[in-house]
């Protein structure tokens, strides 16, 4: 039994590698190619798994460790920071997206409580995904991309709340088959581990923690066990193995370590994910999936042109502009892990049938497939339907357009350096020490603000916005500094630099621009482009720092 269990475990793990290449090559998150590990090695495929205790167990292990790393992240202090736009944009779309996903669900002829659910699942948007496709577009830090990190967090309490109802009508579907005196058992254990939760974060957290710290490896191994026993403990409870995990991970934000102990955790999180979605594919008829095929792909559409038009409508009526808006709501157009665990809660409960959870499977793979496309391709696809999206945007968006001439200086202007990072401050710093009259842009409001409060002139935008660099004074413009950072690899028209370059061109300006790259291979076709100078910066700190080594 033991080896047949090692067999198949290797097996499964060989197959998750070699889909997951294959999904890496086809630019897909590793989601997709879990599943389609569970749906291939399951009884209506090829009937791999055959250890369903032992595999059911990795998966709610994996549960209770992907609910720490939530709960890591619900530290009081970051949710009080929560700016208004963040949780105006994030309660409306949760509560937009269940509305009409639930309206739909009854046009389809979903019985009303399935369709709760499914509407609930299409509300939740997978933060890693998005946080990965943001971090490797370099995005994370742009206007839009703060925003939707802040509303990704509002989902994140809305799981939890959704989380704890499941588990309070959990309780109350545990009161038709025992005594009063369970119900009242259950209930007065939940506020024992909450007030126990108050007391470790009050008096035991952080000390604990700094003693732990002396060794990562330790760290590590305390945090997946507190979380096992946290989950164990609420589930023996009767409050289920989710609040536990959340309620684990929340005793841990407030310290110092959370950060480490999540970045340490996050690849246990995936190997694990693969086993609950191995579970969740093996336990799906491929019969039922092919009933589901049209419903999918009606709530599909939903999600993925829906919940975006949601985002851009909320923010548009906030006062941001058009392109804020669609690049912020293309970031909700998929359902994420959570959606699948939320329909696996309510099968457990009886609330929902294989058909539901087969549904928002499909729902998931679809949506997570294309927006991961959509997202990678933002800047494009705005191009395309620019025309079409002014209904979405006040004649005025003073969000954006105020801040701007609030910081900005409207007068002329020797240079003007895009990215305030280390590299564009730099410049620009030396450039005013040597009198010149110097604007520097930026996509991070914090950079803008820092730059403006140095006694800098400053501006808020994007310089792959062509509205935006049309809209600049470049008459007495001597030379375009570019110190955004981009990809390495082979350009492409969304990269900064080429879009700043032919906005510019676009604009009419006929000065000097110079662009900053990381390799000298980029030089010879950004220069047979229109570029004046390219800067190489690492090279040229080398080169400084082996003269000074030299004369020293």
């Amino acid at each position: 039994m033991t080896d047949s269990i090692f067999y198949e475990i290797a097996i499964l793990v060989l197959m998750a590698a070699a889909l997951g290449l294959l999904g890496l090559l086809a630019r897909q998150p590793l989601v997709v190619a879990f599943i389609a590990v569970g749906v291939l090695a399951g009884p209506d495929a090829l009937g791999v798994v055959s250890s369903t205790d032992f595999i059911e167990t990795l998966s709610q292990i994996s549960i209770a460790v992907l609910l720490f790393l939530v709960g890591l992240k619900l530290d009081l202090a970051l949710i009080r920071s929560l700016g208004k736009v963040a949780v105006a944009t994030g309660l409306g779309q949760v509560t937009f997206t269940a509305l009409f996903g639930f309206l739909i669900c009854l046009l389809l002829g979903i019985d009303w409580l399935p369709g709760l659910y499914i509407a609930v699942a299409l509300t939740f948007s997978s933060t890693i995904i998005i946080v990965k496709l943001l971090s490797d577009k370099q995005e994370i830090s742009a206007l839009h991309g703060k925003i939707a990190l802040g509303f990704l967090i509002v989902q994140d309490l809305f799981v939890v709340l959704a989380m704890v109802l499941l588990s309070a009508i959990g309780i109350q579907a545990g009161d038709e088959t025992g005594s009063p005196l369970d119900v009242v058992t259950v209930l007065a254990g939940g506020i024992g581990l909450v007030a126990f939760v108050v007391l470790f974060i009050r008096f035991v957290a952080t000390p604990l923690l700094n003693l732990m710290s002396r060794s990562p490896e330790l760290l590590v191994i305390f945090a997946v066990g507190w979380a096992a026993g946290m989950a164990a403990t609420a589930d023996a409870f009767g409050l289920g193995k989710e609040l536990g995990g959340l309620l684990a991970g929340m005793s841990l934000a407030s310290t110092r370590y959370r950060d480490a102990i999540s970045s340490r955790l996050s690849s246990l999180r995936d190997f694990l994910l693969l086993f609950f979605f191995i579970n969740l594919g093996a336990s799906l008829s491929l019969g039922s999936l092919g009933n589901q095929v049209v419903p999918a792909l009606v709530l599909s559409v939903f999600v993925l042109v829906g919940n975006p038009m949601i985002v851009l409508a909320i923010m548009g009526a906030m006062g941001y502009r058009k392109r804020t808006g669609f690049l912020a709501g293309l970031t909700v157009a998929q359902i994420s892990e959570f959606s699948l665990i939320f329909m696996a809660m309510g099968m457990s409960l009886g609330h929902v049938n294989e058909e539901a959870m087969g549904l928002v499977t499909l729902v998931g793979l679809v949506t997570i497939a294309v927006s991961v496309y959509m997202i990678t391709w933002s800047h494009r696809l705005y191009q395309f339907l620019e025309p079409y999206l002014g209904i979405f945007e006040r004649r005025t968006p003073y969000r954006e357009t105020g801040e701007a001439s609030a910081q900005g200086n409207q007068g002329s202007h020797d240079f003007i350096i895009f990215g305030l990072g280390r590299y564009g401050s730099r410049i620009g710093s030396r450039l005013k020490d040597q009198g010149f009259r110097v604007l520097g842009i930026d996509f991070d409001p914090e950079a803008v603000t820092k730059w403006h409060g140095m006694g800098f002139d400053a501006e808020f935008g994007d310089a792959t916005d062509p509205d935006f660099l049309a809209h600049l004074n470049l008459a007495d413009v001597r030379a375009v500094v570019s110190a955004v950072p981009r990809e390495r690899g082979a350009l492409t028209e969304a990269d900064p630099q080429l879009a700043l370059l032919h906005g510019l061109q676009s604009s009419g300006y006929r000065g000097k621009i110079f662009l900053s790259v990381q390799t000298v291979a980029e030089t010879d076709d950004l220069i047979s482009r229109g570029a004046s100078v390219i800067l190489h910066p690492f090279d040229d700190a080398a080169d400084y720092a082996v003269k000074q080594l030299i004369e020293a």
